[in-house]
Parts: structure tokens; sequence; C-alpha cells
């Protein structure tokens, strides 16, 4: 009897060192990120998960996680050889998700990069300009932790490659910008209101944000085209704010310096980057419009799931 008990104390002991042991595994492995998640926090940044993440965070943020060289002997050459190990993966899965960023339509980065060299050397050049953030080196795994970060709109963003290469080279501004015949009024509403921007809720739709948002009519007229707004405009601002609810459409839009926006609910899609409004809608659209020039100058939020 006391040697069956022995052996029971002596197995729960060792389930009890097992379980220690992957605890420490785990603590551990908290430990190696628990510095960039406190760094994250502290910034007010989250890593970027998908495009919809990007535009509505208007950033970018990717990681890259790197060995030593086998060649590396001393602490210094394993430290220095696996950070620039995992900066050059930092940048390749940067260069993988730009890839997938929708520019209008059904384009995406990779399609324009594949079909124009001009997007493809930007392309290029961008990424291994991306703003290294956050360093770290775990000496006890001997791995190097590396994040980049990218802005969606301003000075050296995505915004501002794509928008000068793309709106800035005619032959493929033409595969870009819409052919649709603007939308033609013949009866404005009467708009009481003075409305200095829009809100388009696009929740009952799978839409999902672009450099280049459209909006239509249902007859297929186009009541927004942001390659018709200025360069400047689009670099700085971007062709729209994204968010997940109307008050927080409200609250981006005041940093455009909208007080009272027009809030519409889209019709429909026609494709996945592209709304459509009512034809009642359309109407209230152009008119407030005519008043304040809010397309123009792309004071416009997008409401998505």
């Amino acid at each position: 009897m006391k040697r069956i008990i022995f052996i029971v104390l002596a197995l729960m002991l060792t389930f009890i060192a097992i379980d220690v042991s992957a605890q420490t595994s785990s603590a551990l492995a908290d430990e190696k990120f628990s510095r960039v998640n406190k760094w994250l926090n502290q910034e007010k940044l989250s890593m970027t998960g998908n495009a919809n993440q990007a535009f509505v965070d208007n950033y970018i943020i990717m990681e890259g996680e790197g060995l030593p060289s086998k060649e590396a002997t001393t602490p210094g050459q394993k430290r220095l050889t696996a950070t620039r190990a995992a900066e050059i993966v930092a940048y390749r899965n940067l260069a993988q998700f730009l890839d997938g960023v929708a520019v209008a339509g059904d384009a995406t980065i990779k399609d324009m990069a594949l079909n124009y060299e001009i997007v493809r050397v930007a392309v290029s050049g961008f990424v291994k300009g991306a703003q290294v953030v956050y360093k770290e080196y775990n000496e006890k795994d001997e791995v190097a932790l590396v994040l980049v970060k990218v802005g969606m709109t301003g000075p050296g963003s995505v915004g501002e490659m794509v928008y000068k290469k793309v709106l800035g080279d005619p032959k493929i501004e033409k595969t870009v910008a819409t052919t649709a015949k603007p939308v033609e009024i013949s009866k404005p509403a009467i708009i009481d209101e003075r409305y200095d921007g829009i809100i388009i809720d696009a929740t009952g739709y799978n839409f999902r944000p672009a450099l280049i948002n459209r909006v239509f009519t249902q007859k297929g007229e186009v009541l927004y085209d942001p390659s018709k707004v200025s360069q400047k405009i689009l670099i700085e601002k971007g062709c729209g704010e994204y968010t997940n609810s109307v008050p927080k459409a409200q609250s981006a839009l005041e940093s455009r310096g909208v007080k009272n926006p027009l809030i519409i609910k889209a019709a429909g899609t026609t494709n996945p980057t592209d709304l459509q409004v009512s034809e009642d809608d359309a109407v209230k659209i152009f008119s407030a419009n005519q008043k304040t020039g809010f397309l123009a100058d792309a004071k416009v939020a997008f409401v998505l799931k």
C-alpha cells in the first residue's frame, strides 16, 4: 500500500514539474513579447492584421523575426545578424501586405506593379525606405524581432507613392479613373441644412477600403471620383475616413473640418470598392454638395462592417 502511495505521489510530482516547466516556457515566451506589447500600448499602436485595419488606423505595422547567421560566433555578431535578418523579413512581409491593398475598382497595388514598371520600381523603393520603429533581441532564444511602420496618408506614405505614380502618369490614370458619366440632376433638391461633408453607411455590404473609393448612382453615373480630387488633398488625407460606426465617422470627419455631415445609407456595390446610392439619395448628395463642395475636398467617411 505504501508503495502504491509512493508511486502516486511520484507521478503527481512529475506532472507538477511538467506543468511548472510549461508555465516557465510560456512565461519566457510572454516575456519575449511583453516589451513589444508594452511599447505598442505606449505608442497607441497595434499590429496590422488586414487592409481594412490599415485604412482605419491610417498606418501599417509589419513584424519580422530573424535568427543569427551561421557564421556569427560572438554575442554581438549574433545580435547584429539576427536583427538584420528580422528587418529583411519585416520588409518582405510589408511588400506582401502592400500587394493586396486596393487601388481602385478591382485593381490592387500588385496588379499595378505587374502591369507598369514605374509602379513596380516605386513599390520596391518604398518598401526599402520603410521606417524601423522597434527592435528587440532575445539572447536566450537568439532571435530578433523588428517592426516596420508606414503611413497610409501624409509624406512618405502609401498614398503619396500611389497617387503620385498612378495619378501622375496619364497612361496609368486611364486604367484607374472612371469613364462613367458624371451625375446629372435636372431638378436639385431643396436642402435647408448646410452640409459640409458626407458619411456613407456601407455596413450592409461587403465593401472594402481602397486608395480610390468611388460612389455611383444606381444608373451608373458617378457622384464621387477621388481621382479628380487634388493630389495634395489625397496625399495629406486620403479619399476618405474609415470607421465601424456613424459616431466614429462624425468624430473622424472633424479632423477635416466637418461640423454637419450628411448621413446616407449605401444602396449597393458595383464591385468591392465602389458604392452605389439610391436615386433619391443621389439627388440629396448632389444638391448638398453644390452648396459647399465637400466632395472636391474629400470630406467623406465610409462606415464599414
